[in-house]
């Protein structure tokens, strides 16, 4: 299938800006979908309403003190567990739009990526302080925190695409069919 505009010419609203301020949210190794959102939430759909409730339990200042451009930073494994798509929602509707770790699990990355939200992969994520500022850079790969430049894994150009879209479900509505042999009439 083939793209009707480029994501860029649009200027999708969902759009991950190419550089991005905010505050550090740390978080440690293996933190999992359970932690992000309780399964008692699991009810909900609407990402705002979803947020309301994101590290409940575990982080109960985040619900109301994450600020859209935050960025949530930790270790390794980040989203381990079930494969809840609930858990990148409320982590969006909560005004993130990167996360940035040491690895990630496999089915939350992508889970996140088809929700709008940007995934990093940072070897040195674990030497950010919680509260401090960080500058990612997405355009040079980078991210800025006290002082210090760290090297972000790129991120593949189709993937980024629907980050930018907004996530699938937005970048599927902006696929055209491919003519087939089968459209052929002549």
């Amino acid at each position: 299938m083939a793209r009707k505009t480029s994501v860029r010419e649009e200027k999708v609203a969902g759009q991950v800006p190419g550089l991005l301020t905010g505050r550090v949210w740390r978080f440690g190794d293996d933190v999992d979908t359970d932690a992000i959102i309780p399964g008692r939430f699991l009810t909900l759909y609407d990402p705002a309403e979803l947020a309301k409730h994101a590290f409940e339990g575990t982080r109960d200042d985040f619900a109301g003190g994450a600020k859209k451009g935050d960025v949530i930073v930790a270790g390794t494994n980040f989203g381990c567990g079930s494969s809840r798509e609930h858990a990148p929602l409320a982590l969006k509707g909560a005004g993130i739009r990167v996360i940035v770790a040491a690895s990630f699990a496999r089915i939350f990355y992508r889970n996140a990526i088809n929700s709008g939200l940007l995934p990093l992969v940072c070897k040195g994520a674990a030497e950010l302080r919680d509260g401090e500022t960080a500058e990612v850079d997405l355009e040079a790969g980078t991210l800025t925190a006290g002082g210090k430049l760290y090297e972000l894994e790129p991120v593949p150009a189709f993937l980024r695409e629907i980050v930018d879209a907004g996530g699938l479900v937005e970048y599927a509505r902006g696929l055209s069919e491919v003519r087939t042999c089968r459209d052929n009439t002549t």
